[in-house]
C-alpha cells in the first residue's frame, strides 16, 4: 500500500476517522517493514510486519465504517465513497466523504412506565444527564446516557434491570439539522414495574490451587450471613469477609459488588476473583443469596532482578532476589525476603587497589505486610479505594570499600499505607529506628586527618542511631502506565531524633567527647529531610509521550547533629537519576578531585576516596524524556525508544572543607555547578516488565569552570579516543575521563 488518504472530513474528526481504515489496508510502518524483509525469513520468524496487500472487501468494510463513524458524530446524512489507483504494483486508496448538515439535539424528554423508577431518575437527573439542547447529536452521548441510567438502577437495588429496557426515539423530520430525542424506559414483560432486591446469605468457596473442589474441606459458619468453605485449607475467613462489602439486609448495589471483587483481587492471593453469583430466593421477598468462588494463587514465588552499568574501564552490577510468601498465618499476609548484592569493578588504568573489585555492598531485608490497619483501637475498614496495609520491616546492609571503610546499617520500621481516593495514597511510618556503624581503615584515617579531611572521617566512620517518623503522599501513581495527560506527585517528609533529644535532656544523659548527647551509650542524630518527585506526563498521540520531572530535596541536621547520617544524605548519578554519571559520583557542587592537590600525599588521598559516595544535604535533579514507539514486533514484543536530558547536582548546606570552595549551595553557584547529560535509549517491552538500555553522555560537567564545562562540545573528537584533554585529566585527577555511561536495567527510569 503506497498511500491512504481521507478527504472531506471535518478537522475535528479526521484523525479518528483514519482509525476506521482496516489495519491491513493501511500504509506499512517503514521500520517494521524493513525488519520483516531483513530478519523474518519470508515470514518464518515473527519479526516486523509483512507488507499490506490490497483487499477490496476490506476496502469496502473500511468505507462503511468511516461512514457509520461520521453518522454517529451528528452527520446523519453523511456518505463516503472510495477510489483505488494502482501504479507499479502499489495501491493508492482514497476515501471521499460528503458530510451533509450536522444535527443537534433540540429537545430531550423521557417516558418511564414505572413511577418509582421515574422518581429515582428525576431525583438524580441533573447528575447523570449527557444530552442537552443545542449539543451536537452524538451516538456516544446517547450510549453514555443509557449506561448512566442503567447504573443508576443497578445502584439502587434493581438487580434484574437490563439495558434493553432503555430505548431512544430520535425524530429528525423537523428539518434544519435538529433532532428531538425521547428516552423510553419500559417495564419487564407482563409486570407492572421493576423489583428491588436485598442481599441475604453469602457462601464463600475457595478451591484448591488446581481449581478443584475435591478432598477434605474446611467448613465454617462465620455468622448469620457468611458460610466459609475452603478446599485449600489455607485461609481464615475473617480476612475475606471484611472485604465483602455486600451486607445482609442491604439493597443490591453494583458498586458494592465491584468493590468486593476489586478488594479481594488486591489481596494478591487469588488467581482470579469473578463476579459473584446471585441466586434469587424462591419466595416473594426479593432477596438474593450470594456465592463467591475463588481459586488461590501459588503461595510462594521467587523473582530475580538486575542492573548493569558500564563506564570506560569501570563497570558494575546490581543483582537481587526476592522471595515472597503471599499468605502466611492464613490471613493473606505477605512475607518478603530480599537479598541484594552490588559491586563496582575497575579493570582499566583507573584501578587503584590490588584486584579489580573497588567496592561491594550486601543488603538483606525482611517485611511482613498485613492487609489491614493494625492499631490499638478499632478503626473503620479503609478499603473503599484500595486495600490498606500494615507493614513491619527490618533491613541490614554491609558496605565495604577496600582500603577505606566498612559500614553497617540496620533499621526497623512500622508503616501504614492506605488509599484515600483512587488517585491519592498515604504512607505513614510512625516508628523508624536506625543504627549505623562505620569502621575506617587505620592507615586511611591517619592520612585523611593529616590532610584535614575530618568531615569525611566523621561522616563515614562514626557509630550513630536515631528514631524518627516518616510520611509520604502520592498523587496519580495509578496512571503511570497510561498515555494520558496528567501530573504525578510524590512528596516525603522524614523527621528524626526529636523524641530522643527530649528524653536525653529530661534524664540528662552523658555527652560524647565531641559534646553530643548520647542515649544507651550511643550518639543519636537529629534532622529533618524532605524530598519531592514532581512529573508532568503529556501524550503526543499514539505511543509518543513527553515527561518532565523535577526532583528537589533538602536535609537539615540540627540539635544534636551537625551532619546528616550517611544514609540520609542525597546522592546524584545512576540509571534513574543523572544517567551520564555513575551512581553517587557526581558533586557536591563543583567538586573536582584535582583539588586534592599534587604530589604523593594528594595521590594517596585521591586513591583512598576514589569511590567514596559523593553526598550533599541539598539536591535538585531535572529530567526531560521523549518516548516513542519504534516497532510493534521486535522478536515478538514491542520495541520503544527514548531521547532524554538530565540536569542537576547535590550540594552541601555549608562548606565542610576549606579546600573545596564550591561544594556548598549558593545562588551564584547553582548554574556553574549544574551537571547536564544527554542521551538515547531503547525499551524492550515484555508487558510484565521492561528491559532498558540507555546510553548517556556528559554534556556539561560542573567539575570544570567557565566554557570548559561544555565537555561534549569542546572535546567531541575525544568521545571514543584518547587525546590531549583526556590525557591532561588523567595527569591531574589520577583517573580516566569517560564521556559515556551505559545503563542496562529492568523497568522505566521514572
Amino acid at each position: 500500500m503506497r498511500k491512504v488518504s481521507i478527504k472531506g472530513v471535518d478537522k475535528e474528526f479526521a484523525e479518528a476517522a483514519a482509525n476506521y481504515v482496516d489495519k491491513d489496508q493501511r500504509r506499512n510502518n517503514w521500520f517494521n517493514l524493513q525488519l520483516y524483509y531483513k530478519f523474518s525469513g519470508n515470514g518464518k520468524r515473527d519479526i516486523g510486519e509483512p507488507p499490506n496487500i490490497l483487499d477490496t472487501p476490506l476496502v469496502e468494510f473500511s468505507r462503511s465504517q468511516i461512514q457509520k463513524f461520521l453518522q454517529s458524530k451528528g452527520y446523519l446524512k453523511a456518505t463516503v465513497t472510495d477510489t483505488i489507483k494502482v501504479k507499479d504494483k502499489k495501491a493508492e486508496l482514497t476515501f471521499v466523504a460528503v458530510e451533509g448538515p450536522m444535527f443537534r439535539f433540540r429537545t430531550f424528554t423521557d417516558s418511564i412506565a414505572d413511577k418509582k423508577v421515574r422518581d429515582l431518575y428525576h431525583q438524580y437527573k441533573s447528575n447523570i444527564l449527557h444530552i442537552r439542547t443545542a449539543q451536537r447529536y452524538d451516538s456516544d452521548s446517547v450510549s453514555t446516557q443509557r449506561d448512566e441510567v442503567f447504573l443508576l438502577m443497578k445502584r439502587h437495588g434493581y438487580f434484574d434491570f437490563l439495558r434493553q429496557y432503555i430505548t431512544f426515539d430520535a425524530d429528525t423530520t423537523f428539518g434544519h439539522g435538529v433532532a428531538d430525542v425521547k428516552m423510553i424506559v419500559a417495564n419487564p414483560a407482563g409486570k407492572a414495574g421493576h423489583d428491588v432486591y436485598k442481599i441475604n446469605n453469602t457462601l464463600i468457596t475457595i478451591t484448591n490451587s488446581s481449581g478443584r473442589t475435591t478432598g477434605r474441606v474446611d467448613t465454617l459458619k462465620v455468622d448469620s450471613q457468611f458460610k466459609f468453605v475452603d478446599y485449600s485449607h489455607r485461609f481464615r475467613p475473617h480476612i475475606i469477609t471484611i472485604y465483602d462489602f455486600q451486607r445482609k439486609g442491604d439493597i443490591y448495589n453494583i458498586d458494592r459488588q465491584t468493590l468486593t471483587t476489586s478488594r479481594l483481587a488486591e489481596l494478591n492471593v487469588f488467581r482470579n476473583v469473578p463476579n459473584p453469583n446471585y441466586i434469587k430466593l424462591p419466595d416473594s421477598t426479593h432477596r438474593l443469596d450470594v456465592r463467591l468462588d475463588m481459586v488461590p494463587l501459588k503461595q510462594m514465588s521467587d523473582r530475580v532482578e538486575g542492573e548493569f552499568l558500564f563506564n570506560g574501564g569501570r563497570y558494575g552490577f546490581d543483582i537481587g532476589n526476592t522471595f515472597t510468601d503471599r499468605n502466611i498465618f492464613k490471613t493473606a499476609t505477605t512475607f518478603q525476603l530480599k537479598l541484594e548484592y552490588n559491586t563496582l569493578f575497575d579493570n582499566g588504568r583507573n584501578s587503584t587497589v590490588n584486584g579489580a573489585v573497588e567496592n561491594q555492598e550486601f543488603k538483606i531485608g525482611a517485611s511482613v505486610s498485613y492487609p489491614q490497619i493494625l492499631f490499638p483501637f478499632n478503626l473503620p475498614i479503609l478499603g473503599k479505594y484500595g486495600v490498606p496495609h500494615t507493614i513491619f520491616s527490618s533491613n541490614y546492609s554491609l558496605f565495604f570499600q577496600k582500603g577505606l571503610v566498612e559500614r553497617q546499617s540496620f533499621d526497623n520500621a512500622i508503616t501504614y499505607q492506605f488509599t484515600e481516593t483512587p488517585d491519592k495514597t498515604h504512607t505513614v511510618t510512625p516508628i523508624n529506628i536506625e543504627f549505623s556503624k562505620g569502621n575506617i581503615d587505620a592507615g586511611a584515617r591517619k592520612s585523611l586527618i593529616d590532610s584535614g579531611y575530618y568531615s569525611y572521617v566523621y561522616l563515614i566512620g562514626r557509630t550513630i542511631f536515631t528514631s524518627g517518623s516518616q510520611y509520604t503522599y502520592q498523587l496519580n501513581a495509578n496512571k503511570l502506565n497510561t498515555y494520558k495527560n496528567f501530573m504525578y506527585f510524590r512528596g516525603s517528609l522524614d523527621v528524626g531524633g526529636n523524641t530522643l533529644a527530649l528524653l536525653s535532656n529530661i534524664f540528662n544523659t552523658p555527652r560524647d567527647t565531641s559534646g553530643y548527647r548520647t542515649f544507651f551509650g550511643y550518639t543519636f542524630a537529629q534532622y529533618s529531610k524532605a524530598e519531592v518527585d514532581l512529573r508532568f506526563y503529556g501524550t503526543l498521540g499514539g505511543e509518543q509521550q513527553f515527561i518532565l520531572r523535577l526532583n528537589p530535596g533538602l536535609g537539615i541536621p540540627y540539635g544534636n547533629s551537625t551532619q546528616l547520617i550517611f544514609e540520609k544524605n542525597f546522592y546524584a548519578g545512576g540509571a534513574n537519576d543523572i544517567r551520564a554519571w555513575l551512581p553517587r559520583t557526581l558533586g557536591p557542587g563543583q567538586f573536582n578531585r584535582a583539588e586534592y592537590g599534587v604530589g604523593a600525599a594528594a595521590k594517596t588521598t585521591r586513591d583512598e576516596l576514589k569511590y567514596l559516595d559523593q553526598f550533599g544535604e541539598v539536591k535538585f535533579v531535572m529530567n526531560a524524556e521523549y518516548r516513542y514507539g519504534i516497532t510493534d514486533n521486535f522478536f515478538g514484543a514491542p520495541l520503544k525508544g527514548a531521547f532524554f536530558m538530565d540536569a542537576g547536582n547535590v550540594w552541601r548546606l555549608h562548606r565542610q572543607q576549606p579546600q573545596f570552595p564550591n561544594e556548598e549551595i549558593r545562588l551564584d553557584n547553582i548554574w556553574p555547578s549544574t551537571a547536564i547529560g544527554i542521551g538515547t535509549g531503547l525499551r524492550f517491552d515484555l508487558s510484565f516488565f521492561v528491559f532498558r538500555l540507555d546510553a548517556a553522555f556528559k554534556f556539561k560537567d560542573p567539575q570544570f569552570s567557565g566554557s570548559d564545562q561544555w565537555v561534549l562540545v569542546n572535546h567531541f573528537g575525544e568521545l571514543f579516543h584518547t587525546g590531549p584533554f583526556k590525557q591532561a585529566y588523567y595527569n591531574t585527577n589520577g583517573e580516566s575521563y569517560n564521556f559515556m555511561q551505559l545503563n542496562f536495567g529492568v523497568g522505566m527510569p521514572f
